[in-house]
């Protein structure tokens, strides 16, 4: 995984819908959670950075731990997981991988993860071969990725021959090929996400790999949560979403094109939903279809949720407006000091005010503006209501006479013209 300053390259609007109750689990029964807001008198100091926010989360592992770390800041979050893990013990794949490496003992070893040298020595012990395995890791070149794995190596009673300080593979990759390769048998421990060009180099110089498959990733059981998402990227109900492993993206990006939406949710991704990616391997699939991302220079979830606590305030648009400060978040306002949750209806008026502040615009550009409303204009004069109520100072918004609405920009901040 990854953490903050952001290696940027993103887009952003908001929008948001979501809000509820409910569980959020790392088997994806459930979806929507939120923490509450805050009076409306709260001080603005005491907003929390992700209020009036909502936050897609696609992981299954650890999905608790950030959906805690989020909402503790004041995030809605939407849970969708987009895998499953299939665990260890049950994966045949990663047995023949083990007999393959005590039949025939490999010279290095690279652990990535440390859930996944934990998880291959647990599962070696339960098919009755752990003690096997150690002793043939005890006798290879053993390199750890970064500081947890290093800490898994220990704990199986093991040493790690050398650890990168970056936590990059490629700097793993960079020593081995140096120290030469060629007729050396080396194990790689998979971890699901795609490892560009790591094995091929080491093909290519002449080294015989053998790739271990410590978890696999497969479709969520539950497609519901999921699916749910992806309405909400493609109809802007949604601010940001999270991704931390590359399957997790791509596994995202093939429900869309299996549910025909591909290009609405992709429009979605380039135009206003951020997405936040744990580091640069999580950001290839993205990437790869033309989506801008924000990662930390950290690969954990701390640093990746501090970074969504700088972009998504900072992308919130703000204004003054009728003596006061007006800034406009997903799915809430916060007027002053204070946060205003706001109907879907009213945000849809509000940002349709803001793209032009200070000018008059019309009903049935309003109109418009609204999700599902038709024809009937009146149905822009129920929202106008409502919105005014939400934001509690009525005459932020004013009327103008047989033409429309317009935000009550203060004066000297119109632009010439306007």
């Amino acid at each position: 995984m990854d953490d903050p300053t952001p290696t940027r390259t993103a887009t952003g609007r908001a929008a948001a819908t979501a809000t509820g109750k409910a569980t959020a689990t790392a088997t994806g029964k459930a979806t929507a959670t939120a923490a509450a807001a805050p009076d409306a008198g709260t001080a603005e100091a005491t907003v929390a950075p992700l209020a009036g926010f909502t936050v897609g989360v696609t992981a299954a592992r650890r999905a608790d731990e950030l959906i805690a770390l989020l909402r503790r800041r004041g995030a809605t979050v939407l849970h969708a997981p987009a895998l499953r893990i299939v665990p260890l013990a049950d994966d045949g794949e990663l047995l023949s991988a083990t007999r393959e490496l005590l039949a025939d003992p490999p010279d290095a070893v690279v652990a990535t993860t440390a859930i996944g040298f934990r998880g291959w020595i647990e599962a070696a012990d339960g098919w009755g071969i752990g003690e096997e395995l150690l002793g043939r890791l005890r006798a290879a070149e053993l390199l750890a990725r970064g500081p947890k794995v290093k800490g898994a190596i220990r704990a199986a009673g093991l040493v790690e021959d050398w650890s990168p300080e970056s936590e990059s593979l490629a700097e793993v990759l960079d020593r081995l090929l140096a120290g030469g390769v060629a007729g050396r048998r080396i194990a790689i421990q998979l971890h699901g996400e795609p490892l560009p060009g790591f094995v091929e180099a080491l093909r290519a110089g002449g080294a015989d790999v053998v790739g271990v498959p410590v978890y696999r990733w497969m479709a969520p059981e539950d497609l519901g949560p999921l699916d749910r998402l992806l309405d909400a990227v493609a109809g802007g109900a949604v601010d940001a979403v999270s991704f931390t492993s590359a399957p997790a993206a791509a596994s995202l990006l093939s429900r869309a094109e299996e549910r025909g939406l591909a290009e609405p949710v992709l429009a979605g991704l380039h135009d206003g939903v951020l997405a936040a990616c744990v580091g640069p391997v999580t950001a290839v699939p993205l990437q790869a279809r033309g989506v801008d991302t924000v990662q930390p220079e950290r690969f954990r979830l701390g640093p990746l949720v501090q970074l969504l606590c700088r972009e998504l305030p900072g992308r919130a648009k703000v204004l003054p407006v009728a003596g006061h400060r007006l800034e406009i978040r997903g799915q809430a306002a916060l007027v002053d000091d204070g946060l205003r949750p706001v109907p879907p209806a009213g945000m849809a008026l509000l940002r349709a005010l803001a793209r032009r502040p200070g000018w008059v615009v019309s009903r049935a550009d309003l109109l418009r503006a609204l999700p599902g409303a038709g024809r009937d204009e009146h149905a822009v004069e129920t929202a106008m209501a409502r919105l005014r109520g939400a934001l509690g100072v009525p005459n932020l918004v004013q009327t103008v006479v047989k033409r429309g609405y317009r935000l009550a920009l203060d004066a000297g901040e119109c632009t010439p013209g306007h």
